[in-house]
């Protein structure tokens, strides 16, 4: 629970703009006949689950996470010698210090060197959540929230968020931008939502940078409609490979929309989110490369990106048509392409 990877839920105005994806268990080929309803965007994809963002992975840890640590236990961490982190920050951990009961804390809800200990895990994190660690204090609410390990408590929950997010942990302020909209809907939480989307934004955050982006493509929490900010949002997100934002970026730039009309540019941000594996931009990939637009026409890569995205469970209708007048010649290649897209 604690360490499942995952998408920002965003606010209600970013869930607004999406139409979900038609989606049929299909033949992974074309020349069967899928069910789909009728969808007006039909490669639109599903609004992102309500799932709370977590930690980096051990790859993305930055030391300044677990406070003033011992530069002993923390190397010994970062080299990926988890155990010997464990003996050598375990003694001050148990002293109350509060970076190496942090670093302890991970190592159990990790499973780091040794089985996974939720539970030890969350005796660490209160204990460093206490004494002010801002990582901890998010983990411990993160905690409160899930109610595995702990007795779930939604109140401190916040509060801890809270402190944490002032603390300056960008996750925390994602997060709790979002937690403030969810406990009192309304345009002063919305407004406060949007200052803490905006400081995990600066920070970096790609999740907020995305975030930020709606929120100046609809006009929330008393921001006022500016396509060309939310561009620049856009584009900060996306150089960041957060494939939505890639996909947005790609389509913006190929219609012209936020005042930059580059279809040159737009199919490369497409492509890129295409090879990552996002379904949709797999399908509008595949559009750009059946009509021209930003790339050379090629036929059969845009039937190769089309099935590629049909073997994911998108359907649209104009494209099974494209499929339907395919040589049996041109469809076997296609497939073939499609299969070495994998």
């Amino acid at each position: 629970m604690m360490m499942r990877s995952a998408r920002p839920f965003l606010i209600a105005l970013c869930l607004a703009a999406l139409t979900p994806v038609v989606v049929a268990h299909a033949s992974p080929e074309a020349g069967e006949s899928p069910k789909a309803a009728e969808e007006p965007r039909a490669d639109r994809l599903e609004a992102p689950d309500k799932a709370i963002l977590k930690s980096p992975t051990i790859e993305q840890v930055d030391p300044d996470r677990f406070g003033l640590l011992p530069d002993a236990a923390y190397g010994a961490f970062q080299r990926g010698y988890y155990i010997t982190a464990h003996n050598l920050a375990l003694p001050r951990a148990e002293n109350g210090n509060p970076a190496a009961q942090t670093l302890i804390a991970e190592i159990y809800a990790r499973g780091l060197g040794m089985p996974r200990n939720a539970k030890k895990a969350a005796e660490w994190y209160a204990k460093a959540a206490e004494q002010g660690v801002p990582e901890a204090q998010f983990q411990y609410a993160l905690m409160l929230i899930d109610g595995d390990f702990v007795s779930p408590d939604m109140d401190r929950a916040f509060k801890l968020m809270q402190t944490a997010a002032d603390g300056g942990n960008r996750l925390a302020q994602f997060n709790l931008a979002q937690m403030i909209v969810d406990r009192q809907p309304g345009f002063e939480s919305e407004r406060r939502a949007v200052t803490y989307y905006e400081r995990a934004a600066k920070a970096g955050l790609a999740d907020a940078q995305y975030a930020m982006s709606q929120v100046y493509a609809n006009g929330f929490g008393g921001k006022q409609v500016d396509e060309k900010e939310a561009e620049e949002w856009l584009k900060r997100a996306a150089t960041q490979n957060f494939d939505t934002a890639q996909l947005d970026l790609g389509t913006w730039l190929v219609e012209g929309r936020g005042g930059t009309h580059d279809p040159k540019a737009g199919f490369g941000w497409l492509k890129r989110a295409a090879d990552g594996g996002n379904v949709a931009a797999q399908n509008r990939l595949a559009k750009l490369y059946r009509a021209g637009v930003g790339t050379d026409a090629n036929m059969i890569e845009a039937a190769a990106w089309y099935i590629s995205a049909r073997r994911a469970g998108l359907i649209d209708r104009e494209m099974e048509g494209f499929l339907a007048g395919l040589t049996p010649e041109e469809m076997k290649e296609a497939i073939q392409r499609a299969n070495r897209l994998r």
